[in-house]
């Protein structure tokens, strides 16, 4: 019997199915969906860590403990774990060990789109890479077999669209996993310069013999159709693949992508006319195939066809390969791939030419758009960071510098600081750094720290939504919750703040745009660092929720000036040439009544059995 699974389920499913008995994840789409199917299983302790790192090590520390271990992130989640990724090759593991890579194409919800195949090489850790959900629950498992097997870590990476997208899958039952007696092995775990040079040695040893297994795993087959085109291909990009070109092709599928399997790929080379690599973002592929050199006496395509920024899709790879099918349809006769299927892909309009653009924006109630409008207001530079609050930079606010990475506002806002201090009063004098809660718990801290150590006068607010909101909800240690929903010990960020050494930190409502700017100007007027910690749960979050009264505009009263439109609020609209509320949108949060210079903006008073 099969059921219907997106990848992220079935990586799940797949470790639970190993023994899997501790998981570990910092969330982060497209990959937070693995740890909250986790924490659904019976025998598996399923935690949110405070950052990636944090969770990579945990992990590698219960796999020399004994258990099999799931580790999960996107893609530059692996960016803040690769100090314990690069260190864990060389300790090896005890129980199974297997880290997942979520990688976005595209940039849906990411910074950049930077291709996680790379680490597998540079730390020289396998690396498989499922095509579908029932690949990510087969790979997941194999992965713990192998991961003991040669004493590593796996890396098991996935995209976008297999994280998310849903196939037939036919599950199994779990395993119970022996876990290995505990040894102390000075020699192997403890990585001093003494032994981290031996490790090195253990290592290059340990990426010959998975050569050699890469050449016959079953992960890794060739699928053989017409031999005048040959495609080598992994991950989602095969889907792609087989739907425009079929039979018109024959196909290397990499299951496992590094180490790559050369006498396979030779093989395959030698019985084809031509070679075509099609993979997403880099030519990762491509550059195994041409580091074969002389040996492989076909012409090969690759990114000179396929491009190498953003997502792929069937459209995109059907465009990009007709050039080569047109010339092969011409100098045989006959139609091949797209052609000879019937595909006419060009004639299909572009998804992206057919839908009306609408700028994202805050949600009705969200508790950062006070502080941008307050910001908004202000001569000062904006440091932002990774979070819903990064729409404070579009317009109308436009009120954030920069966004570079998860916790760079605060360490990134000490050098917009020192630059100010250097270049002097022609310029804005003062930094603002904007940061949301689980943010600052994930890499804010230190940055925090830096800026009393140094005395830098920053001024940081926190906007402490209760929740790591952007990804859906999770929770973080100021939520007061686990992963689990069991309460957890909750952390006072104005208690972290002072610990750290801030002296000047104050507590303000969002919803209060008066309270807001008395803060930030007090804050100003302060020469040392300081912290504003703007308290309001998001708007989405239902146990924090507060009933207020929808407001309403007076058309009598509104001189149609349109600055409530400031406000960027979705329960606002303009019908007529008068500004209107629409009161099942709105949740009462009265920002856009503060901006209403001429009080025209008032709550709909609740009649006494509750109804507005």
């Amino acid at each position: 019997m099969k059921t219907l699974m997106s990848g992220n389920e079935a990586i799940a499913r797949g470790a639970w199915e190993a023994g899997v008995r501790f998981a570990s994840a910092y969330p982060g789409t497209p990959s937070t969906e693995i740890l909250e199917n986790m924490a659904r299983y019976p025998k598996v302790q399923s935690r949110w860590s405070v950052n990636e790192k944090t969770a990579l090590e945990s992990a590698l520390g219960a796999s020399l403990g004994g258990v099999r271990t799931l580790c999960a992130m996107k893609h530059v989640g692996l960016n803040v774990a690769a100090d314990p990724l690069f260190s864990s090759s060389y300790t090896g593991v005890s129980a199974g060990l297997v880290i997942v890579t979520a990688d976005d194409p595209g940039c849906h919800s990411s910074q950049n789109e930077q291709d996680n195949r790379y680490y597998a090489r540079a730390a020289k850790l396998p690396l498989l890479e499922p095509s579908d959900s029932q690949e990510a629950l087969d790979f997941a498992k194999r992965a713990f077999a192998l991961s003991e097997e040669y004493d590593t870590p796996v890396l098991l990476r996935v995209t976008t669209r297999i994280a998310h997208g849903k196939s037939p899958v036919a599950v199994g039952i779990r395993a119970e996993a022996t876990a290995p007696n505990y040894e102390r092995t000075l020699a192997k775990r403890v990585l001093v310069p003494a032994v981290a040079r031996p490790r090195h040695t253990a290592v290059e040893e340990r990426l010959v013999r998975l050569q050699t297994y890469a050449e016959s795993s079953p992960m890794n087959r060739i699928e053989w159709g017409s031999r005048r085109l040959g495609v080598i291909t992994s991950g989602v990009a095969y889907q792609y693949a087989r739907e425009v070109l079929g039979d018109a092709a024959s196909y290397l599928k990499l299951g496992m992508a590094f180490p790559f399997p050369e006498a396979l790929a030779r093989n395959f080379i030698a019985q084809v006319e031509q070679v075509i690599v099609i993979e997403e973002l880099d030519p990762f592929l491509e550059e195994a195939v041409r580091s074969l050199g002389t040996v492989v006496k076909r012409p090969i395509e690759g990114k000179s066809l396929i491009p190498r920024l953003g997502e792929l899709d069937s459209r995109t790879v059907a465009l990009a390969l007709a050039p080569v099918l047109a010339a092969a349809s011409d100098s045989t006769g006959a139609a091949t791939g797209a052609l000879a299927l019937g595909h006419d892909y060009a004639a299909v309009p572009d998804p992206d030419d057919q839908v009306t653009g609408r700028p994202p924006m805050f949600c009705a109630g969200c508790p950062h758009r006070g502080v941008f409008c307050e910001l908004a207001r202000l001569p000062v530079m904006v440091s932002g960071d990774i979070g819903c609050y990064t729409l404070g930079a579009l317009p109308p606010f436009s009120a954030m510098d920069t966004c570079i990475d998860m916790g760079a506002s605060i360490a990134a806002g000490l050098g917009f600081q020192t630059a100010l201090d250097i270049l002097g009063p022609d310029k804005p004098t003062r930094t603002i750094a904007v940061i949301g809660d689980s943010t600052f718990f994930h890499s804010g801290m230190t940055g925090l720290l830096d800026a009393v150590y140094n005395d830098i006068g920053l001024i940081t607010i926190i906007l402490d939504n209760r929740i790591t909101a952007m990804t859906g909800h999770q929770e973080n240690p100021g939520s007061g919750f686990t992963l689990s929903g069991s309460p957890a010990r909750e952390a006072q960020l104005a208690d972290v703040a002072r610990a750290l050494g801030i002296e000047m930190v104050r507590t303000v409502d969002p919803f209060n745009l008066s309270e807001v700017r008395e803060a930030i100007e007090a804050a100003m007027s302060n020469p040392g660092p300081s912290v504003i910690i703007a308290r309001g749960p998001c708007a989405l979050l239902k146990r924090l929720q507060v009933k207020r009264p929808a407001y309403a505009v007076d058309q009598e009263t509104c001189r149609k000036c349109r600055a409530c439109l400031r406000a960027a609020c979705p329960a606002l609209y303009v019908e007529d040439g008068n500004v209107q509320i629409d009161a099942d949108v709105c949740l009462g949060c009265g920002v856009c009544s503060q901006v209403c210079q001429f009080d025209s903006i008032r709550p709909i008073r609740a009649a006494e059995d509750g109804e507005m």
